[in-house]
């Protein structure tokens, strides 16, 4: 049976960040299912990778406001990008608020690998179990069983399947008593209710909205899509969405009476400022039929109104297979906030996407596991 000080379950973001962030004395085994490595970071944005953002706030994350709070003190935005800079990864600034790779997410693939080459990979092994013997840890997986002082659980969520994505970091955690909220879909498209089956007709058509839900205001692009909703904004708002209404504004940048006293004898459809098919869609959905626009009486500005403020209940959502992240994992409580150790089990510990904090799209999420990674191995 081989022995190491650490095990990583996952060979992803943050498991690759942490195995190079452990001292080089220690021994350190990686196990992932997947053929190669970092095969999410791989494809995400494009392939280019959108790995943090230029403005990172607790409130672009649902999750322990502590917990985050004392994880980005310690690795920052600041920090990830040294990182990458003293590691010569070019990245370039998208709508003045994402960073993407210039050239590849290869390119911070090879940064990771190289930084934890010292470590044993072990690809192509399912995880099956993690127990506890005495004061190490036993690992099986399909090809044998390992030996541990300390086990790190990286191994994200259920989205992606195709790439190997499960709950087994979830089991793992139950399997130690350790509570946590099971895994639902985030950032993903939202499914429509018969009468927003209108938005279905609009396939391929987005604009510049702003979405309201609970107490967040998500502000980017929305895709209308065939199964319902989608893009930016969309994806965004699903995470803060359980069940009940949200409220869109198609209009965000413009006044409607403004837009309204301007358009003097021409119809109101073509005085918004958006596809006229979605224009004159939007007309159907308030139930207001077209009119000029200096026609437009007090009451009629009562239904047009509904433009800034649309609102509705969605149906679901498009699913796991559709979303970009998991929402859920082990509860934070569970966790000491300065080193992600179970306060239960000593020597377990839990990064990245299996820990309950998830953020909004634009890079939060990689922000994420690349801090918790880093604050979990400089406590090894």
């Amino acid at each position: 049976m081989k022995n190491y000080d650490v095990i990583i379950l996952g060979a992803g973001a943050s498991g690759l960040m942490c195995a190079g962030n452990i001292s080089r004395k220690k021994s350190v085994g990686i196990f992932d299912v997947n053929t190669k490595p970092a095969k999410k970071l791989k494809i995400s944005g494009g392939g280019k990778c959108n790995i943090t953002n230029i403005s990172v706030e607790l409130n672009n994350f649902d999750g322990d406001s502590e917990l985050l709070s004392k994880v980005f003190t310690k690795f920052s935005k600041e920090h990830l990008l040294d990182f990458l800079d003293r590691n010569r990864v070019e990245l370039e600034l998208r709508k003045g608020r994402y960073f993407f790779c210039k050239n590849s997410s290869d390119d911070i693939i090879e940064v990771l690998l190289r930084n934890a080459k010292y470590a044993d990979m072990h690809l192509s092994e399912e995880i099956l179990s993690l127990e506890k013997d005495g004061e190490d840890f036993i690992l099986t997986t399909s090809v044998g069983e390992y030996r541990a002082k300390k086990v790190v659980v990286a191994t994200g969520g259920k989205s992606f399947s195709v790439l190997g994505a499960s709950d087994i970091g979830l089991k793992i955690a139950k399997s130690f008593d350790i509570a946590v909220k099971e895994f639902t879909p985030a950032l993903v498209g939202l499914t429509l209710q018969k009468e927003q089956f209108w938005m279905k007709e609009l396939s391929g058509l987005s604009c510049y909205v702003h979405i309201k839900v609970e107490d967040r205001l998500l502000k980017e692009e929305m895709l209308f899509a065939h199964k319902g909703i989608s893009g930016p904004a969309v994806l965004s708002a699903s995470l803060y969405w359980k069940k009940g209404d949200i409220s869109i504004d198609f209009l965000p940048q413009y006044e409607l009476r403004e837009l309204i006293d301007k358009g003097g004898n021409k119809l109101l459809s073509s005085v918004i400022p958006l596809p006229k098919r979605l224009s004159k869609a939007l007309l159907q959905a308030i139930e207001f039929k077209d009119k000029e626009c200096r026609k437009i009486t007090s009451d009629d500005m009562k239904r047009v109104e509904r433009l800034k403020a649309y609102s509705f209940s969605p149906a679901g959502n498009f699913g796991f297979s559709k979303a970009e992240v998991s929402r859920g994992g082990v509860l934070s409580e569970e966790l000491d906030s300065t080193t992600l150790e179970s306060k239960k089990v000593k020597g377990l510990y839990f990064i990245g996407e299996v820990v309950d904090i998830t953020g909004e799209l634009g890079g939060y999420n990689f922000q994420w596991a690349f801090s918790s990674a880093y604050v979990c191995a400089k406590k090894m």
